[in-house]
């Protein structure tokens, strides 16, 4: 008689996905999205079947949506939108994971995910809220490190004005500027954020852009002249901080959020003779990086931002949408900067 296997029967797993349907034209528009409820393929050797609980939206993901040439790859057509993600894990076909442990992937935006565990970093729940790992523990925190201390390098008694600064690396790069002993000046768009980056964010002074008179408020905010300028938005603010930079300022360029959605170059003359003049003339360090450049810093940087959160000194806000289908109009928002600190979308319990 031949030998009965039970064999345990598992339904397939699904997911319920956002892709890139097309490719935007200026502002993204919900016509360049489609959801869609896909199998996944069962974990592999070395692989987890993860449950998205949290999904990272950040402004990097506009130029991911573009074939233009750039520092990543762009998302395909038809391809689940990129996008970290803080995930539970379901199945591990690896012992360095178990179900129910709670990881940072990269699994996208979408409710489920198959990734490779040696790309996965386990997350302590009791040492820090587990969306931290998207915001000041996260990507974000480690952008506004490596850069400030790398490029920036804020000496004590120095001025630092970082623009976008109540994101989640603009209020990173205020705070730690403030820890290396350095004043620091926020901008950001509306009354509302103006108050947060004094009263929760203990900026030393903290300006609208909107303002009609913000130029002459930044001349009053800096009387000493910018040593550091940590670069987010670009437009006009570039405009009003270049005449006060000062010799030897330093100006670490993380993003332009101004002109994601530009489709051409700006109207008016061109200035870039005036900007190669100060560079000339003030010895400016000007320098866009990627926060991957400096990886070998990481080891430096999550032991000491945990610790600065646990005595204090780091502070963070978070924006949590609830639910996967709110992602694009979400998304829109960051772009025109209705977000209140780090966007999270709450996909799952």
């Amino acid at each position: 008689m031949g030998t009965v296997t039970h064999r345990k029967v598992v339904p397939p797993m699904k997911t319920t996905r956002i892709v890139l349907a097309s490719r935007p034209t200026g502002r993204p528009e919900p016509a360049n999205f489609r959801t869609e409820t896909v199998e996944l393929d069962p974990p592999k050797p070395g692989q987890a079947l993860l449950q998205t609980l949290y999904l990272s939206l950040d402004p990097y993901m506009r130029g991911r949506m573009s074939d233009a040439p750039s520092y990543a790859p762009p998302v395909e057509i038809d391809e689940t939108m990129c996008g970290a993600t803080v995930s539970r894990v379901l199945e591990s076909t690896d012992p360095a994971l178990r179900p129910g442990d709670i990881v940072l992937g990269y699994g996208g935006w979408q409710t489920h995910s198959v990734e490779y565990v040696s790309y996965l970093r386990a997350l302590d729940p009791a040492a820090a809220p587990i969306t931290t790992a998207l915001g000041v523990l996260g990507m974000p925190g480690f952008t506004a490190y490596s850069g400030l201390l790398t490029i920036g390098r804020p000496q004590p008694g120095e001025t630092v004005v970082v623009a976008a600064a109540t994101g989640p690396v603009g209020a990173t790069v205020g705070q730690i500027a403030k820890i290396q002993g350095a004043r620091a000046v926020g901008i950001a768009g509306g009354p509302e954020k103006v108050a947060l980056l004094r009263d929760r964010f203990g900026f030393d002074a903290a300006l609208d852009h909107r303002a009609p008179d913000f130029a002459d408020q930044l001349a009053a905010a800096t009387p000493d002249g910018i040593d550091v300028y940590f670069e987010n938005v670009g437009g006009p603010v570039f405009d009003a901080v270049l005449p006060r930079l000062n010799k030897f300022a330093r100006i670490p360029v993380c993003g332009l959020v101004a002109n994601y959605n530009d489709t051409e170059l700006p109207p008016g003359p061109d200035r870039l003779s005036l900007l190669m003049s100060n560079v000339l003339r003030k010895s400016l360090t000007l320098r866009g990086f990627i926060q991957t450049e400096f990886l070998d810093q990481a080891g430096d940087f999550y032991p000491a931002a945990t610790q600065w959160l646990a005595d204090g000194r780091l502070k963070y806000l978070e924006d949590v949408v609830d639910g996967l289908d709110n992602a694009v109009p979400a998304f829109q928002g960051l772009l025109t900067g209705k977000n209140l600190g780090k966007l999270v979308i709450k996909v799952a319990e």
